[in-house]
């Protein structure tokens, strides 16, 4: 799940950290928990759903009550869904979802936390995770058929290191490209396993940035994977994405495919002038 700071939070809310604090206090909500470091932190589902609700004007009170009902409807009807084993149910969910957020956000704070709850509940080697899993990527792919064209000058190569479709970093990815898709930014993504005529593919794509993404290629194919692509087009960044370890030079990215995102488009940005050293 994705939590922010309390003076993250205040921003988002417009409100002072005080304030905030306050309103924990008096109405219980949004609820902080504690980092290893003692620091508050707050869940951005809550954040962005009191944000919202407070969007429409209602007073204080009224905003907290319906963001609280907000958040628990909405992650509650998808898992109910998925357990269920009900598709049409679950996509109904998420529609409501869309009905309150952008695609980002929905996916961020309902799709991606539902899917993280059966997952722990249920195991990896359950069947309704195998439903979820299906129903989820299904989902990601009908929303990256609707995603606008890309119109930026950033492209990206991104190097699928996930293992079947019962792995939760596959999912993580698919989030990761239709985010960039929607940005406007050209992805292609390969598997790391077909190394052969990798180096070809980036020579047309010509990326301005390679993110690897997924842990369960072994570092060795990855860093060979990297390299063929880098010897084909230059001393490109490369970014890690849901990966245990940094290797040679790159960038871990933030494990959330919205800040995974934003910080892609940076190495895109910075790569020319200070171009990453290539992985080992």
């Amino acid at each position: 799940m994705h939590f922010v700071k309390t003076t993250e939070a205040a921003a988002l809310l417009q409100v002072s950290p005080s304030t905030l604090r306050a309103w924990e206090q008096r109405f219980g909500f949004p609820i902080p928990q504690r980092s290893p470091g003692g620091h508050r932190a707050y869940l951005h589902a809550e954040v962005a759903a009191l944000r919202t609700a407070l969007g429409g004007g209602a007073s204080v009170a009224s905003a907290i009550a319906h963001a609280r009902a907000m958040v628990a409807a909405d992650s509650n009807s998808l898992v109910r869904a998925l357990l269920a084993y009900d598709r049409d149910r679950a996509d109904r969910a998420i529609e409501t979802a869309l009905a309150l957020r952008s695609i980002e956000r929905s996916v961020e704070e309902v799709l991606l936390p539902s899917l993280e709850e059966i997952l722990s509940s249920a195991g990896a080697e359950s069947a309704v995770w195998a439903f979820s899993a299906r129903w989820a990527a299904d989902w990601l792919r009908r929303a990256m058929c609707l995603a606008s064209p890309a119109v930026s000058r950033i492209a990206v190569v991104l190097g699928d290191g996930s293992g079947d479709e019962l792995d939760i970093d596959a999912l993580y990815i698919r989030a990761l490209e239709l985010f960039c898709m929607r940005a406007g930014l050209d992805v292609l993504r390969l598997s790391t396993r077909a190394v052969i005529g990798v180096g070809d593919a980036a020579s047309v794509h010509r990326p301005n940035v390679v993110v690897m993404a997924g842990g369960h290629t072994d570092d060795a194919t990855v860093a060979r994977w990297a390299y063929l692509i880098r010897r084909s087009v230059g001393p490109i960044p490369v970014g890690l994405y849901r990966r245990a370890t940094a290797a040679g030079g790159s960038a871990v990215l933030p494990p959330t495919p919205g800040e995974a995102r934003v910080r892609l488009m940076e190495l895109a940005d910075v790569g020319a002038s200070a171009p990453l050293r290539a992985l080992a």
